[in-house]
């Protein structure tokens, strides 16, 4: 069995057996389903389609994926269980890979449960599935780069609090390029390209292009490249904190 697949299992199974990973599936449930239903009006806009739930993917993940991700490597480092990791027959690379990706299928599992939201619109109407899968990966491919920061973050620091509040805010930086506000605030200070730049680096605004059924290169290419990039920085920090 490669490396990577047995710190995967082992990760994922010890998810199960920590509050945390109950909490996470908790609130995010109960919170998708209220802000969908109260705050999205899913019923009141008599629209068959589900753009009032995944809008608010964006905003649950930055609360809720570095509270999913602090405890990768921090808790490891803290409690000094990183030095036996580590000292296995295991690269670092596997080390880091395992982890994340079990953090990642852990957040998809909490994806998947939000299926009752999908038939509920069926039910009531006739939406177009395409659109909803496309936003469906779209999500999935979205938590796994607030994952993967949250990843890098916590491979910095050995306090849980801090690897927290660094991928809030690390993330809320990916977020908010979309955003005029930012737009007009930076037109004055950099040139249009460079602007232009930054929207681009914004999780919403490829989001929103799978959110309309638009599943291009460019939008699964950008997730993915932040994926790698966060990766390799954690192998990165991992590798200093290691040989510190």
């Amino acid at each position: 069995m490669p490396n990577w697949l047995t710190i995967f299992r082992r990760e994922l199974a010890d998810y199960f057996y920590t509050p945390i990973a109950y909490v996470f599936l908790f609130i995010f449930l109960v919170s998708s389903s209220v802000l969908t239903i109260y705050v999205g009006g899913l019923l009141e806009r008599e629209q068959a389609d589900l753009v009032s739930f995944f809008s608010f993917h964006p905003w649950l993940y930055l609360v809720l994926a570095p509270a999913l991700g602090m405890r990768l490597w921090a808790e490891e480092r803290k409690t000094g269980t990183i030095q036996t990791l580590l000292t296995l027959p295991v690269s670092t690379l596997s080390a880091v890979c395992g982890k994340f990706l079990a953090s990642w299928v852990f957040a998809g599992c909490a994806l998947v449960l939000t299926f009752p939201i999908w038939l509920t619109v069926n039910f009531l109407g006739n939406p177009d599935n395409g659109v909803i899968c496309a936003s469906y990966l779209g999500s999935i491919l979205m938590v796994g780069g607030f994952l993967a920061v949250s990843s890098c973050m916590s491979a910095l620091t050995q306090n849980q609090v801090v690897a927290f509040v660094l991928g809030v805010v690390v993330n809320l930086f990916l977020i908010l390029g979309e955003f005029v506000i930012v737009k007009d605030f930076l037109s004055p200070v950099l040139p249009d390209v460079l602007i232009e730049t930054i929207v681009n680096l914004s999780y919403l605004t490829h989001f929103n292009e799978m959110m309309k059924g638009v599943i291009s290169l460019d939008n699964i290419v950008f997730f993915l490249s932040v994926l790698v990039l966060f990766t390799y920085l954690s192998v990165v920090a991992v590798d200093l904190k290691k040989n510190s």
